[in-house]
């Protein structure tokens, strides 16, 4: 995808929170210190009444999220996702979750894409974690376009929502004509009839150019755009697996309890179909370039399709 404009979905998150502070006074936005990397520094430049900094304390700054919204307002409480779905998972689960308050949760710097900060940054595990908790809307916008329609949608949704955004600047791939977000549907970015790939967040773009690698062997891949996976669209992963009967999942997190689990829950419920996942086999992150680690651990374009025509046979 080169040529192709690149926006790391933690920018496009900060410029619509601006943007949507401007049609609504009834949202604050929290941070826990990290205002410049998280991009809510737009917003405290903005309207510095609505913006307060919590410290290098995130637990605490969920309880602060969580004393607004029952009061009567929405927040947004932001850090990156090691902290937001790690260290504060208890503040998270019980005083925003179980009272199913309206705190949007803005996680970024998720999985490997991380890079240089390493393994402890790297959070992998998020997504488990995350749509395990009663009530909690999931969103992993994989560009730009779709980031910034899933802020708005977020704050437009009642209760809890965890938004998964990323540190690494993407290819936009949502500037279409075509294009909709609708809250708990997936987007079908290109048809197909031998494969489904089903994609989250910026393996989006890896199934879409292993799509083009593959066709290029006739090889004829769907891809399924999943930006929100809890609820999951459970009718339209059926639909397509009913059509290809073959489904390989990916995802920049752990396969345990990710997307791909969530889709093999589905299907051997409704349509038990063989599905590859794509993902962090069990093991933890490392430091290095984000791209470099994209490839090393199979997350690109080139790793996709490579594992495709294994699954297929090829």
């Amino acid at each position: 995808m080169d040529g192709v404009k690149k926006i790391a979905t933690r920018q496009s998150y900060g410029e619509a929170l601006v943007a949507l502070g401007a049609e609504h006074d009834d949202f604050v936005v929290f941070d826990a210190d990290l205002a410049a990397a998280t991009q809510t520094g737009k917003f405290r430049d903005a309207y510095p009444d609505r913006f307060f900094d919590a410290g290098i304390a995130e637990a605490n700054m969920m309880g602060m999220a969580a004393g607004v919204a029952a009061a009567g307002h929405v927040a947004f409480a932001s850090t990156f996702a090691m902290f937001a779905a790690g260290r504060a998972f208890e503040q998270v689960r019980n005083s925003i979750g179980y009272p199913h308050l309206n705190v949007k949760i803005g996680a970024t710097h998720a999985g490997i894409s991380v890079g240089e900060d390493g393994a402890t940054h790297q959070c992998n595990e998020d997504i488990a974690l995350m749509r395990t908790i009663p009530g909690m809307t999931v969103i992993c916008p994989c560009d730009d376009v779709e980031a910034r329609a899933a802020v708005r949608a977020a704050y437009e949704t009642d209760g809890p929502v965890y938004l998964r955004l990323g540190r690494l600047a993407v290819p936009v791939v949502n500037d279409r004509p075509d294009y909709e977000f609708h809250m708990g549907k997936a987007f079908t970015q290109r048809g197909g009839s031998d494969v489904t790939l089903i994609a989250t967040g910026l393996m989006v773009q890896a199934a879409l150019g292993a799509a083009e690698a593959l066709e290029a062997k006739g090889i004829s891949a769907e891809v399924l755009d999943i930006h929100t996976i809890k609820p999951l669209d459970v009718d339209a992963i059926v639909a397509s697996a009913e059509k290809t009967g073959r489904v390989v999942t990916c995802e920049e997190h752990s396969v345990i309890g990710g997307l791909g689990g969530a889709v093999c829950e589905a299907l051997s419920e409704r349509l038990p179909t063989p599905v590859r996942r794509i993902g962090v086999h069990d093991v933890f992150g490392h430091s290095g370039p984000a791209v470099d680690l994209l490839h090393e651990f199979g997350l690109d374009a080139e790793g996709v399709a490579r594992e495709v025509e294994d699954f297929l046979g090829r």
